[in-house]
């Protein structure tokens, strides 16, 4: 059976952690940043998880990660 093909755009968005967790960036931090307070912009920049329902969707597109 061929390899599978890895996603390079989930490969560059998306990475796994130790225990198995789909880790992420958050969205809406790229513009119209000047209505958004500190408080939320600051809260954005950290990483999160991908919610566990399609977790396992995107391990499959990142096989070799």
């Amino acid at each position: 059976m061929p390899k599978q093909k890895t996603h390079r755009g989930a490969a560059k968005r998306l990475s796994l952690t130790k225990n198995g967790l789909v880790k992420r960036a958050k969205a809406y931090k790229s513009h119209i940043l000047n209505k958004k307070s500190t408080k939320r912009k600051r809260n954005l920049r950290k990483t999160d998880y991908v919610a566990a329902t399609e977790a396992k969707t995107m391990k499959k597109l990142i096989p070799y990660k």
